[in-house]
């Protein structure tokens, strides 16, 4: 019996997001999503900074669905089921999704079908790109159908939930005036400097044998990063990092979560791809970087020297080059263009090299094939995508999990926005940690690929925030 007839027999289950209610603007929208995460209307939730100033907030699994390396497994209802992956497993995953969602309304007003929120881990690229024994045990994919969603804009707040109780919760939440909230512990900027710096020496090891393996021609490019575990104590405090993090940011997306075992709070510089309903789908590669500072004029110097470094010049060409290949692989013939190429963008502490590409999806593609092709983005990886993950397989210790993956929205219509897991605050079980790389060429220089994976770092070490009167 397939997936879809199998998960049709229950997917009815699922609650649909019929009660709906418009509430007043808010005035912060990404402090009143914050809000809405601190209040833990349910144990799973997500918040997502769309484009054009929309926040997002999901929370309560009315169904999920998650991948590994072998398995697909479904829950719902207090149920669940499970299906091989097989050859195609983001195939399996979006019939997952659709089975579980287009058995009952849409939930949405529009009627822009069901919205799913997720993240892919980086180790799902194994499974797509190299060699399957490399993705591991862990989850690779995972996303919920929410309860309850809130999308916040500048003209109105829009509450959908399953019933009637809990979409009174969340406008009753909505209305109170936020609560005075004790300071959290911040960062000093020795401490931030601590932790930015730790482990470089390790680093500049790795940056040096991968150069050698470019040299060896093994490959053309690799993105060699390094994780910096967080020192033991007080406990991280997710929301004010977000907020603190996210108003001296930049970025394309933005992202708060606690979902699927990990916990993140993040600042993406770029998306993986976007797609609309209508089949534009477009990606974003950005690959050469410059410190940023609070100088205008020594910023637009390091800008100038941005735009004229042969390194970082061919780093951002062979990275859009690829991504090219890749677009041209699932848009129709002819229809894809570069809208925007090498400019330069402001990213919190650094600037890069940004290209657009866009183009129409073929008839017989959908979002997920896109996705399949582009994941995980080769401003995370390198070229060729399969020879660097052997690289990286090779010289970087453990797994990178959510870093260098997705987080995710989208819709059972087509639409779907990932943003790149870079600049992140991520935690899991006890532990946290930040990660940074940098793009390795055969004109790298260990000392500078260690100053870029500072120069990033500093957009989210200085404003960690922790929880105040944390043992």
């Amino acid at each position: 019996m397939s997936t879809r007839t199998v998960w049709d027999a229950w997917a009815g289950s699922v609650p649909p997001l019929t009660c709906t209610s418009t509430q007043a603007p808010s005035h912060d929208s990404a402090a009143t999503a914050a809000r809405l995460a601190r209040a833990r209307l349910a144990d799973q939730y997500m918040v997502y900074e769309a484009e054009g100033g929309v926040w997002h907030f999901a929370a309560g699994s009315a169904a999920s669905v998650t991948a590994h390396a072998n398995t697909i497994t479904a829950q719902a209802a207090g149920r669940s089921w499970t299906s091989p992956t097989g050859r195609q497993p983001l195939t399996e995953f979006a019939a997952a999704l659709r089975a579980l969602a287009t058995a009952h309304a849409p939930n949405t007003a529009d009627g822009a079908g069901t919205h799913f929120y997720g993240w892919a881990a980086f180790e799902l690229a194994h499974l797509l790109h190299a060699d399957s024994e490399a993705a591991g045990d862990a989850p690779l994919l995972h996303a919920l159908i929410p309860s309850v969603e809130v999308t916040l804009t500048g003209e109105h707040t829009l509450v959908r939930a399953a019933d009637m109780a809990l979409g009174r919760k969340v406008a009753d939440l909505l209305a109170e005036p936020p609560a005075p909230r004790p300071a959290s512990d911040c960062t000093t900027p020795e401490e931030a400097e601590r932790i930015i710096t730790a482990g470089t020496a390790a680093y500049g090891s790795v940056v040096a044998r991968t150069v050698q393996d470019i040299h060896a021609g093994l490959l053309e490019k690799a993105v060699v990063s390094r994780k910096v575990p967080l020192p033991a104590g007080p406990a991280v405090d997710f929301a004010e990092t977000y907020l603190a993090g996210r108003r001296a940011n930049t970025p394309a997306r933005s992202y708060l979560l606690d979902l699927g075992g990990y916990r993140a709070a993040g600042f993406s510089p770029e998306t993986v791809l976007e797609v609309g309903e209508n089949g534009r789908v477009s990606t974003q590669p950005l690959a050469g970087t410059r410190a940023r500072g609070a100088d205008p004029a020594e910023n637009e110097r390091r800008r100038a020297e941005l735009l004229a470094d042969p390194k970082e010049i061919h780093e951002h060409a062979v990275s859009v080059r690829l991504a090219w290949e890749e677009m041209a692989a699932v848009c129709r013939a002819g229809s894809v263009v570069a809208e925007e190429f090498m400019e330069a963008r402001s990213r919190g502490s650094v600037q890069h090299l940004a290209s657009r590409l866009a183009g129409r999806l073929r008839p017989d593609a959908g979002p997920w094939d896109a996705f399949a092709l582009l994941f995980p983005a080769i401003t995370a990886t390198g070229v060729s995508k399969r020879a660097a993950l052997q690289a990286l397989a090779r010289h970087e210790q453990g797994t990178r999990g959510l870093y260098g993956g997705a987080v995710f929205r989208g819709s059972t219509a087509g639409s779907l926005d990932a943003a790149l897991v870079l600049r992140t605050l991520i935690g899991a079980g006890d532990d946290a940690w930040l990660r940074a790389g940098a793009g390795v060429t055969a004109q790298s220089d260990p000392e500078r690929e260690i100053e870029e994976t500072c120069e990033k770092l500093r957009s989210v070490a200085p404003y960690l925030r922790f929880a105040a009167g944390a043992p």
